[in-house]
């Protein structure tokens, strides 16, 4: 058996899995291809934001010394809907432009007032107020040129997609993304859409780990479940290390004589820790196989789904300087009574409730590390510290799923 850390806390763990580290390479793609992308440089304007002054509003543009008075009266010389149609407009005393959301200012012109506090009569514009110099937006007073908007490691979403668009990039360096491959270990495990026999369960935990990876911007590879012989493991271990970046395996890594991916980690593999103080999902391991990074999951689908959270994703984002997605974090009123398991970090489903904007924690029924339908129903975890006891009232974070 290899010399390694057991038993560690979730802090150690991570530290140990920093030590490793991926080689990342950076490719550029295009706007249409960058969603959910990890971005690989600071990227800084190529153009102030806006360009130009222009008008926030529907309306017209005049002098604001002009409506000081009011109702005031002024003669309208033109209309802007477009960039180029301001620059024979010079607005002077008495007058004013009709103008929409977005279009240049006219020169002469320092303020605005909306269509709908004016009326129109022919060449005449009445004014039922002072217009207002706050509705027209500022060169650059959103972005200057060569300001970096977004940094490093940022997840490219709809909202900086289309920053990356306004900046005036068509395309963006981002970090190429990991191919993990996934294999789900045990005899028992069949396909859905397939009869079950005696004694048989369906294969859950690759799909639900393959969405967290595509959660996280990455590439799942969902391989063949391995059933339980060392043979078997081997050559789909090896496989596997060939071909994608990282390795997650489900199931086998407890302490039973079946628990093949654990023994063949010790025997053949390369060690780093076994076993996590973390409820659910103590039994994880880490290491390399042939200098291909594994993470050995419990099979039991929530510890799964925990173990990905709690450790995976962060060393995940540790290797490609990503600051998101990271999972939502808030705190809550407890109104049930937990308690944490021994000396371990654990995390227990609830349901939240917003009662005029304070959030309450209530603890789903049945916290069993198998039963993925309490998971399904619940909003997140509640993560309470070893060895302490939660009453009703109290305060507590709540990790959201």
């Amino acid at each position: 058996m290899s010399d390694f850390p057991y038993f560690v806390t979730i802090d150690e763990a991570l530290e140990i899995c920093k030590r490793t580290t991926l080689q990342t390479t950076v490719e550029r793609v295009d706007l249409d291809n960058g969603h959910n992308r990890i971005l690989a440089v600071d990227l800084p304007s190529l153009v102030d934001d806006p360009p130009f002054d222009n008008s926030a509003m529907d309306g017209f543009a005049m002098r604001y010394e002009d409506t000081v008075v009011s109702p005031s009266e002024l003669e309208i010389i033109g209309t802007i809907q477009a960039a180029g149609q301001e620059d024979d407009l010079i607005v002077g005393e008495g007058q004013a432009v009709r103008i929409m959301t977005g279009a240049p200012m006219p020169k002469g012109a320092d303020s605005i007032l909306q269509i709908e506090l004016t009326t129109v009569s022919g060449d005449v514009v009445t004014l039922s107020q002072p217009s207002m110099k706050h509705f027209i937006r500022k060169k650059g007073e959103n972005l200057t040129k060569g300001q970096v908007a977004l940094s490093a490691g940022t997840q490219l979403t709809p909202s900086r997609l289309g920053l990356c668009a306004t900046m005036g990039h068509s395309s963006i360096p981002v970090f190429k993304k990991l191919k993990v491959a996934i294999i789900s270990t045990g005899d028992e495990l069949k396909q859905p859409g397939t009869e079950l026999s005696r004694g048989e369960i369906y294969e859950s935990n690759s799909f639900g780990l393959s969405g967290l990876v595509k959660w996280l911007g990455h590439e799942p590879v969902r391989l063949h479940s391995v059933g339980d012989t060392i043979d078997n493991l081997r050559k789909v271990l090896n496989d596997a290390s060939s071909k994608y970046d990282l390795i997650l395996t489900s199931g086998g890594v407890s302490m039973g004589d079946w628990d093949l991916v654990r023994k063949i980690m010790e025997e053949e593999g390369d060690l780093h820790f076994w076993r996590v103080k973390l409820r659910p999902g103590s039994p994880p391991l880490f290491g390399l196989w042939n200098n291909t990074p594994i993470f050995g999951l419990p099979g039991n689908p929530v510890s799964s789904h925990v173990v990905f959270r709690m450790l995976v994703a962060p060393w995940i984002r540790h290797n490609t300087q990503a600051n998101g997605p990271i999972e939502a974090r808030a705190y809550a009123t407890l109104a049930t009574k937990v308690k944490s398991t021994g000396d371990c970090l654990t995390l227990r489903r609830v349901t939240i409730v917003n009662e005029d904007g304070q959030l309450s924690a209530h603890q789903t029924i049945h916290q069993g590390s198998g039963n993925l339908a309490s998971m399904a129903k619940s909003e997140g975890m509640v993560v309470l510290q070893p060895g302490r006891e939660y009453s009703i009232g109290d305060t507590v974070e709540v990790m959201f799923l």
